[in-house]
Formats: C-alpha cells, sequence, structure tokens
C-alpha cells in the first residue's frame, strides 16, 4: 500500500468506518426519488459501475464511475461531489488526492450532504482544488493499476523472484532455450517474459521433463493439448513452444488478457476454472498462478479478441 494511502488511513478515523460503509454501497434510495430523471440515471449507472467486482476483466470499472461523477457533479448533485470525493480520498479509478477530495467534500456539505460534512472534518484538509472534470467538460485522469489489480490477496506473490534473476541463474546448457522462446513468443504476439515465466514453471527449461499426470517436454502438453494443437513430438523444443504458445495466446483471449484465469487454467483446464468462476481451490493450481505471477510481475497481458469468445461466465459478469 502507498505510503500516501497509510497516512490518509490514519488521519481519517471516524471517517474511515463511514468510508467502509459507504464506499461501494448504493447511492440512497432518497438521493435517487429527489434527483431529476437524468441525473437519477447518472447516479444509477455510476453506483452500478462503483460496485462491480475487480475479477471480471472491467479493470476500467471505477474510472468510468469517475467519470460519471464528474458529470453529476457539473450538474450540481451534491451526491456525484461527495461520490467522487471518496474515489479521490482513497485512489480508486482516480489518483489519489487529498486536496480534490477535501474540496469536493466542501463543495457537497455546502449543499447540505451530511456525510460529506463527516469526511471534510476527518480528512483534515482545506482546499479549493476541485478536479478538472469538474469544471469542464473532459474525463478526469486515470489512476495507474498495480501489477496485480483484480487479484485475489491469498494470490499476490509478494517480492519474490522475477523471471529476469530467475534467468540469470540458469545453467549455460538451459540458455540457449531462451532467445528461441523469445523469437517465437512474437510469432504469437506473446510477451515473451510471460512464456519464459511459464516455461520456467512448468518444467524449468527441462525438454524432457514429464509429469506423472503425462505432462511433457518444456511447456508440459498433455497428450489431449498436443493434439488439439498439432503437436506430433512434446520432446521437440520448437514444437512443444509452438504448441504450448498457442495455447497459451488461445486462453488469454479466451480470459481477456486475466493471467491469472490463463495460468489456472493452463494448469487445471479451462473447465474447472470455468465451473468454478475464477482459480479452483486446489492447492496445486493457486500456487501454481501465484509463480506465474510473482515470475512475471503483472496481472493482465494483451489479448486478440477475435480469437475466441471470451469464458461465458466472465462474459455474463461485464455485461
Amino acid at each position: 500500500m502507498r505510503l500516501a494511502t497509510l497516512l490518509l488511513l490514519s488521519t481519517l478515523q471516524t471517517g474511515a468506518a463511514l468510508a467502509q460503509a459507504s464506499s461501494h454501497s448504493p447511492t440512497p434510495a432518497a438521493v435517487m426519488d429527489d434527483a431529476p430523471p437524468a441525473l437519477r440515471t447518472l447516479l444509477q449507472q455510476a453506483s452500478a459501475l462503483e460496485s462491480a467486482p475487480d475479477t471480471i476483466g472491467t479493470a476500467d470499472h471505477l474510472w468510468q464511475a469517475a467519470v460519471l461523477y464528474c458529470q453529476a457533479s457539473r450538474w450540481g448533485s451534491a451526491e456525484g461531489q461527495y461520490r467522487l470525493g471518496m474515489l479521490y480520498a482513497f485512489g480508486q479509478g482516480v489518483p489519489e488526492n487529498r486536496a480534490h477530495a477535501a474540496s469536493l467534500f466542501s463543495l457537497a456539505a455546502s449543499l447540505g450532504h451530511a456525510q460529506a460534512s463527516q469526511m471534510l472534518d476527518s480528512i483534515g484538509v482545506t482546499s479549493a482544488e476541485l478536479p478538472a472534470c469538474v469544471n469542464q467538460d473532459q474525463s478526469p485522469e486515470k489512476a495507474p493499476l498495480q501489477p496485480y489489480h483484480g487479484v485475489p490477496a491469498d494470490l499476490h506473490p509478494g517480492n519474490g523472484q522475477s523471471i529476469d534473476q530467475y534467468l540469470l541463474a540458469l545453467p549455460d546448457h538451459k540458455r540457449w532455450l531462451i532467445p528461441l522462446a523469445t523469437t517465437m513468443s512474437a510469432w504469437y504476439a506473446l510477451d515473451p517474459k510471460l512464456v519464459l515465466s511459464v516455461i520456467a514453471v512448468e518444467s524449468n527449461f527441462n525438454t524432457a521433463a514429464q509429469s506423472p499426470k503425462a505432462a511433457m517436454g518444456l511447456m508440459q502438453l498433455i497428450p489431449d493439448t498436443a493434439e488439439r494443437f498439432n503437436v506430433r513430438n512434446a520432446y521437440d523444443a520448437s514444437q512443444n513452444l509452438r504448441g504450448g504458445m498457442r495455447y497459451l495466446r488461445w486462453l488469454l483471449s479466451y480470459y481477456r488478457g486475466n493471467i491469472a484465469y490463463a495460468a489456472a487454467a493452463y494448469n487445471a483446464g479451462e473447465g474447472r476454472v470455468d465451473r468454478y468462476k475464477g482459480v479452483p481451490p486446489f492447492p496445486e493450481t493457486r500456487a501454481y498462478v501465484k509463480r506465474v505471477l510473482g515470475l512475471y510481475g503483472s496481472s493482465r497481458h494483451a489479448f486478440d479478441e477475435n480469437l475466441t469468445l471470451a469464458s461465458p461466465w466472465l462474459a455474463a459478469g461485464a455485461r
């Protein structure tokens, strides 16, 4: 957690409890009833976005809520100003900015918003610095995504070894595989560091690796996967990499760039990920995902949405 956030949380005191109760809660019905129809619709849409889970591939949902709250604030909505202030106070969707938060709370409090008045007392900052999106029709800036945004806390890898550090220690007789995998990664529009991370976890760069479940070679292809991607000799490095990369690319498309889901499916099969609507509760799979994320250092990857339709439960959640 950033130092600025820790300082903010330590000063909010009673405001922190209020924030916990109201940050992702629906906009009160009384506020909706009193608002003009257009403003009511805007607040409802923003509230729905703010309450959406982080794990369904909508990494921008809090920022999209901020865009709508900016518009509501320009229309003079105290609730919109308060909600936007909360997003700035805690750095959700927009960069953390206590001055912006204080000015928004002050504006909403002047319109009689009780919770905004409480937050203004708790935050301990006086400011007239409103976000630009409140003064003119423009989008707010986006908060930078954290490396493991949307990944459950128990899957965060911490400060472990990166793939670069891992490769530095790779024995000489295995190092020829690095340029081969790097070159082939470009053919499949994959980040070579992700491919190398998967290889490291799957086989430790052992072309002859075989698991008790008959997974074979560098990227540990089971017979069904090898057949699916037309790999005739899974112990041939180039063939194995081709099959593994094609499968990984397909999984990234199917799970819309979510590496945790793609890695879990690579380990346990997409059927199990779909059944549990996320990373399955199997200790082996969760440890696998955690290690891949730790080596790679991110939870997102670009994907080709035209390669396959999204997983049905993921697509349903994103609507």
